[in-house]
């Protein structure tokens, strides 16, 4: 059994829960009210094995908290990189090691796509795989799947839904502000 604390937070692209076990943060839920605010704390007790405890924001333990600031830094346009411990326990194998190289290798305002991740995780025929890792990623926004696209200059797919996508790298200079 690990300890699981979560506290939800507002952001422009609508309420994230964040999830900590003493090694780090470990879970980002996007639209993280309701049923799926639910869904998300039964996931992280089936997981950890506990009932995870809700803490407030910043003023949480220091992975919660310090995730919170940080997140609304990124936000503010104040911070381009995360400087948090991760606790990893949600991933493994293949998706494990796209996501590693995916968050030491894809710096704030720039992108890459599926196949060129594929690549460096040396899978060149995985860019599909490397699309699945993305689908569960259980750090988006701190891992940034945002940042990987389509080859062809598409923006692919994204698990918070490609208004959040879109947002995210608007708030990066990767995509130019709507005109309307």
């Amino acid at each position: 059994m690990t300890a699981v604390t979560w506290t939800v937070t507002g952001t422009p692209i609508g309420p994230l829960l964040l999830a900590a076990t003493g090694r780090g943060l470990a879970n980002v839920v996007f639209h993280a009210d309701g049923a799926v605010l639910g869904r998300a704390v039964d996931r992280l007790a089936a997981h950890f094995g506990g009932e995870p405890a809700e803490e407030g924001g910043e003023t949480g333990p220091p992975p919660l908290a310090d995730a919170v600031r940080q997140l609304r830094a990124y936000f503010a346009g104040t911070r381009t990189a995360f400087e948090l411990e991760l606790d990893w326990s949600l991933s493994s194998g293949f998706n494990l090691r796209v996501l590693r190289e995916l968050a030491a290798g894809v710096p704030y305002g720039t992108v890459v796509s599926y196949q060129d991740l594929a690549d460096r995780v040396g899978e060149p025929g995985a860019a599909r795989a490397v699309g699945a890792a993305m689908g569960s990623n259980p750090l988006p926004v701190v891992v940034p799947c945002h940042r990987v696209v389509e080859q062809n200059g598409g923006i692919g797919g994204f698990g918070g839904g490609l208004p959040a996508k879109r947002a995210l790298l608007e708030l990066e200079g990767v995509l130019p502000q709507p005109l309307f």
